[in-house]
């Protein structure tokens, strides 16, 4: 096994999050309260959103915003193939089912041309929601996929817009952050997304209804939080449960790392696009990399290098594989869902030749290493090691 120089993601922390983590130690309450408070109201000013609720995961959060959008037996959404199951899993949780929109052939980018086409076939108002997913931190088309959930819906049936916000943050544009373009915004702060807490995520929405929906059901169902029922002198210990809910909350340990890291956000934002641009101007002159969308907003999450194994004679999995050998983290983004037994028993359509956009990113694309504390020097062995595969394989 080949020694890994540079290794796909590294977290940026300092003293100053090891000190927020201590200091919510010392406090002995542990659990969500003050602090998370804190963090929703510091991230909902900062993209400008009426509404911020603090979730364990970017996939508790789908599941909350679907639930809250009526997703459930009998109900649909709209997503694309291209990204990771629990975005479609997140409705197959709440008894829904899932249409597949390809991507468009030029973005990783779910097609709103194709969610039309869905649509339009949807007689019976199934869908209740359109989930699109802002692959690597490029956003979707926003305009054209709010334009379809609005010619669309019906008086008796909305359909809303939950953005999958994983990987776009801090994503501004002249119409707002990405996870305030929809009704609802769901993040992510995984342990290598552009801020963590290691676990954890964000609903973001501007809906009071939404949000109220999301806040209970996001603890149990229960009417009262466990910070005002423990912590306020003048509560009762009595609370209700309205509906059958989830465990979905960040705990204050980890919402003091968020803390944290929200205010480097800028700045790591900075050092990424150093790095993306440091790689698309290295391989710009190569043809055999198409580079990847650079779109208003972009987070630059990811860097994904587009092989065109036409120019090769290799495939995407041994360019990797060799690229691991010289000492290079990489990693796939994404294998498309149709690739999966599950997705394939569940749904006897859902198969590659009918997304070809999809299949054919999903095969012929790597994700080589970009994180903020990156060097000059490790991008530059990246690049090299990237040219050195490529000229071996480049077929003239």
């Amino acid at each position: 096994m080949a020694e890994i120089k540079v290794p796909f993601f590294k977290p940026s922390f300092s003293d100053e999050e090891k000190k927020a983590v201590c200091e919510v130690i010392d406090s002995l309450w542990l659990t969500t309260g003050k602090v998370t408070h804190e963090f929703e109201c510091e991230f909902a000013e900062y993209v400008g959103s009426k509404h911020a609720l603090a979730v364990n995961s970017n996939t508790s959060g789908m599941i909350l915003a679907m639930e809250a959008c009526g997703v459930g037996p009998g109900k649909a959404v709209i997503t694309t193939p291209y990204t990771f199951v629990s975005t479609a899993a997140s409705a197959v949780h709440l008894g829904g089912d899932v249409f597949f929109a390809d991507i468009e052939r030029d973005s990783y980018s779910i097609d709103p041309e194709k969610i039309e086409e869905i649509l339009k076939k949807d007689t019976s108002h199934k869908i209740v929601a359109i989930v699109p997913v802002h692959i690597a931190g490029n956003l979707c088309n926003m305009k054209k996929i709010n334009e379809m959930a609005k010619k669309y819906s019906t008086a008796e049936n909305k359909i809303y817009v939950i953005e999958d916000a994983a990987h776009s943050f801090p994503s501004p544009t002249k119409d707002g952050f990405a996870g305030t373009l929809g009704d609802i915004g769901v993040f992510s702060f995984y342990a290598t997304k552009t801020m963590t807490t290691g676990e954890g995520g964000m609903i973001t929405t501007n809906d009071d209804s939404l949000a109220k929906r999301m806040s209970q059901m996001r603890l149990h169902g229960m009417n009262r939080d466990a910070w005002d029922r423990y912590t306020n002198p003048k509560a009762s210990w009595e609370y209700d449960i309205i509906a059958p809910g989830f465990k979905s909350n960040l705990p204050d340990v980890l919402s003091a790392i968020g803390r944290v890291q929200l205010k480097k956000a800028k700045s790591f934002d900075e050092k990424r696009k150093k790095i993306a641009a440091r790689y698309s101007q290295a391989f710009k002159d190569l043809d055999y990399v198409i580079l990847p969308p650079d779109g208003e907003g972009n987070a630059w999450h990811l860097y994904l290098l587009h092989l065109d194994t036409s120019k090769l004679d290799c495939d995407r999995n041994l360019f990797a594989q060799e690229l691991q050998a010289l000492g290079v983290g990489i990693s796939m983004h994404f294998i498309a869902i149709f690739n999966f037994t599950y997705w394939r028993e569940k749904y006897p359509d859902f198969r590659a030749e009918n997304f070809p956009n999809a299949d054919e990113h999903s095969k012929n694309t790597i994700t080589i290493p970009l994180f903020p504390d990156m060097s000059e020097e490790q991008a530059d062995f990246v690049i090299e090691a990237v040219k050195k595969v490529g000229e071996k394989h480049h077929v003239r």
